[in-house]
């Protein structure tokens, strides 16, 4: 079986053979062996700024299954504005496959919503550019939409320029998932979907068409149940499809084919 982690962050606390090498370890061993073998693991070091954008480079150059994408989280927006750093190195690369992570984070706004929106729509154009998909985060507090409002505000008219975008780690309504859809949009599901409380995620799910659907781990954030409150990894996305499975009523397997081949396409990617 071939899965497809299209999200994961890479801070280089091991190289990446040592990495990759203790993810297949994990693989091998329940309960993770249990849910079903994985015969090749590919995944997506995302980038939230210009270092760990380096860094996401330095493990897909090294890993044979790895990809990269590069971009600034909205968390480091005010930072970017004041030192603007230049990201065309990375252009030629033959492993980069989006610009991203960038978007709106409301919740913490660790920095100005006009700089966040500024940086944001910047990193758009450079993926029109580009040619590449976009990695889009979006966070609000609850009950509130104003990102989700704003995100999609710059989404649009970046859609109708030819754009191509992911709503990564969606927790948003239904209501959003649909406006997103309706702009040409995918959506990532991570392992929140098997959180007790993630009721809307899994709602969601339900009314994602088979082409739209992407799976992820962030790790190393979100680790699904079982392994819930430790570190996550990419080896963890078994999970993530196992859940979806059972919401959707289909075999792992399955899950695991629609959406390797929907990354794939995704990211342009021909193997």
């Amino acid at each position: 079986m071939e899965l497809f982690d299209t999200h994961f962050h890479y801070y280089g606390e091991s190289s990446p053979v040592e990495f990759v090498n203790q993810i297949k370890a994990e693989l091998a061993v329940p309960p993770q062996r249990d849910v079903a073998p994985v015969a090749r693991l590919l995944m997506t070091a995302v980038g939230g700024d210009y270092l760990e954008s380096r860094r996401a480079q330095e493990f897909a150059q090294v890993i044979d299954d790895a990809y990269f994408a590069v971009g600034v989280h909205p968390h480091q927006a005010a930072e970017y504005v004041a030192e603007k750093q230049d990201f065309s190195e990375f252009r030629e690369h033959p492993k980069l496959v989006a610009v991203g992570e960038l978007g709106l984070d409301y919740y913490y706004e660790q920095s100005a919503r006009p700089l966040q929106q500024e940086v944001f729509a910047r990193f758009l154009d450079l993926a029109l550019e580009w040619r590449l998909p976009a990695i889009v985060h979006i966070r609000d507090k609850e009950t509130l939409e104003d990102a989700y409002e704003d995100a999609f505000a710059l989404l649009k008219p970046f859609a109708a320029r030819g754009g191509r975008f992911v709503v990564h780690c969606f927790a948003g309504t239904p209501a959003w998932a649909d406006r997103f859809l309706a702009l040409g949009g995918y959506l990532g599901v991570t392992g929140m979907v098997t959180f007790n409380r993630a009721r809307n995620i899994r709602e969601t799910l339900a009314m994602i068409p088979d082409g739209r659907l992407l799976i992820e781990t962030d790790s190393p954030y979100l680790a699904p149940v079982p392994h819930r409150g430790t570190d996550n990894h990419p080896g963890y996305v078994i999970f993530v499809a196992a859940r979806i499975a059972a919401e959707r009523g289909v075999t792992v397997e399955e899950i695991a084919r629609l959406t390797t081949a929907n990354a794939k396409q995704f990211f342009q990617l021909n193997s």
